[in-house]
Formats: C-alpha cells, sequence, structure tokens
C-alpha cells in the first residue's frame, strides 16, 4: 500500500509540474504573439520622394522653400547652390575698363527632412513654386517586417542574457558570450529606432535650377599693352633712349682708349714692314 501512495504522488508531481511549464510556455507565446500583433498593426512605411524642376530665381526658390520646411515641421539636411558659366567675353569700353559678359547656368540641390503626413501636399506646393517639373518620383518602402524581425530578435536575446547572466562566471565563455548578444541587441533595437524616425520624418530631395542667366560686369582692362604712351610719346621716348645709348657707347670707349693706342701702333707697324719689303725686292733683282 505504502509503494502504491508513493507512486501515486510521484504521478501527480510531475502532471502539476508539466502542468506548469506548459502553462508559463503558454504565457510567454502568449506574450510574444500579442507584442507581435501590435507591431503589426502599426505598419512601417517609409516614403522617399524626389524632384527636378526649373524656377524663375534659384536663390529666391531656396529661401522659399527653407521658410516652408519650417513651418511644415521639417529641417533641411543639406543644401548647396552652383554657378557653372556657359560662355564670357570682354568688350573694352576705354583704356583702363572692360565690360565682361558672362552667360552662368544656376543650380541647387537640396534634401529636407518632412513629416510623413505632410509630404504629399509640400510637393505640391514644391510644383506650384515650379516653372517646370522636370522629373517627379515617390518610393514607398514598407519596413514592417524588418521592424518586427528586429523586435522579436530583441525579446530573444533579452530572455537569452537574462539566462547566461545567472549561470555566467567571471572568467567562463558565457561572459563574452552574453556581451556579444548585448550588442547585437543594442543594434537591433538602433535599427527599430532609425526604422522608427525615417517613418516619421520622410526625405525629400530637390533638384532644381533658372535659366542661363546674362551678367554685365565692368573691370579693369587687364592688357597691359593698352597702357602704354602713344606712339609719337613712345617715338619721342626711343630717340632720347637712342641718344643715351649712344652716349654711354662714346663712354664705353674712352675706357678702351689703351685698346686703340695698340692697335695703331700694330697698324704703323704691319704698314712700315710692307713698305720697306717693297723697297728692298727690286733692288735684290
Amino acid at each position: 500500500m505504502k509503494k502504491n501512495h508513493m507512486y501515486l504522488l510521484a504521478a501527480l508531481f510531475i502532471f502539476f509540474g508539466c502542468n506548469s511549464n506548459s502553462n508559463k510556455e503558454y504565457a510567454q507565446t502568449a506574450e510574444i504573439t500579442a507584442d507581435t500583433t501590435a507591431v503589426a498593426d502599426l505598419p512601417k512605411i517609409i516614403k522617399t520622394a524626389d524632384m527636378n524642376f526649373r524656377v524663375k530665381d534659384v536663390q529666391q526658390t531656396k529661401e522659399l522653400l527653407s521658410t516652408k520646411i519650417k513651418a511644415e515641421g521639417g529641417a533641411i539636411a543639406e543644401v548647396s547652390i552652383n554657378s557653372s558659366i556657359q560662355s564670357t567675353d570682354k568688350f573694352k569700353l576705354s583704356a583702363d575698363s572692360l565690360k565682361e559678359i558672362t552667360a552662368y547656368r544656376k543650380e541647387a540641390y537640396l534634401v529636407a527632412k518632412i513629416p510623413a503626413e505632410k509630404l504629399d501636399d509640400f510637393t505640391n506646393e514644391v510644383a506650384k513654386m515650379a516653372l517646370f517639373v522636370n522629373s517627379q518620383s515617390l518610393k514607398i518602402d514598407d519596413q514592417s517586417i524588418s521592424y518586427l524581425a528586429n523586435q522579436m530578435k530583441v525579446q530573444n536575446r533579452e530572455e537569452a542574457v537574462k539566462q547566461i547572466n545567472k549561470v555566467a562566471l567571471p572568467k567562463s565563455n558565457n561572459v563574452e558570450s552574453s556581451l556579444y548578444i548585448k550588442d547585437d541587441l543594442v543594434d537591433k533595437k538602433i535599427g527599430n529606432m532609425d526604422i522608427n524616425n525615417r517613418v516619421k520624418y520622410s526625405t525629400i530631395t530637390l533638384n532644381f535650377y533658372q535659366d542661363n542667366t546674362i551678367q554685365a560686369t565692368v573691370i579693369a582692362n587687364d592688357n597691359l599693352y593698352d597702357f602704354k604712351p602713344g606712339f609719337f610719346t613712345r617715338l619721342w621716348l626711343n630717340i632720347v633712349d637712342g641718344w643715351i645709348i649712344f652716349k654711354e657707347f662714346i663712354l664705353l670707349l674712352t675706357k678702351l682708349w689703351m685698346l686703340f693706342v695698340v692697335a695703331a701702333l700694330i697698324y704703323a707697324g704691319i704698314k712700315y714692314y710692307k713698305n720697306r719689303r717693297r723697297r728692298i725686292t727690286p733692288q735684290t733683282l
């Protein structure tokens, strides 16, 4: 009889233990399912837009867009304005001034963050500013599955970290595994934060330009030849310079008077020698 009672108690213990574990697993499964359902009920739709259009004035349009973006609760992430010269020419106005005619093209590049619910209205407002819209596009990226996957992985890693921390020893491999899982847990949470931010604020890229603009500017004459004196002035100056050079040449010759004396003596000696030879030659014959 005692042996039968012991078997009965053991069976009851196993039964209630299994029920307890089953209830716990069921509760965890139900919790994850509830969280999954809650996440799935919130679609993670990321919108990005691009526009290319022509405007009357790039600078004024950039200022209007900045005001509009701030009014919509957005922010400018990047902006640049460039002017490229198409052609240029210069015409002489006077001896010291030129008129420079330049044809240039001005372009702008602007990236902004706009609240997602206001993106459509904002693109419509931008289209009204344009003289001509070259292209316009809207891209929708559903990140619900990626967000859900990250959320479930976060829950799994949090449970794994708890289990590892219970048995981790100071020098065991479990500590290294725990750190790796924690780092991955942070990455998944940051990934979901990024998705939430991109869902809340849409990115719009605007490329706009204006027709070639003509600009006339009076500038200083950089041709040095135009600053030279007139012909007759330069002629007289050249005569004066020539006279100065001639005088310097005479002065140089006076410094070399010994050479002239030596040359004269040599010439006289050669002439004397030739004359004497002529006189001696007939007498010999």
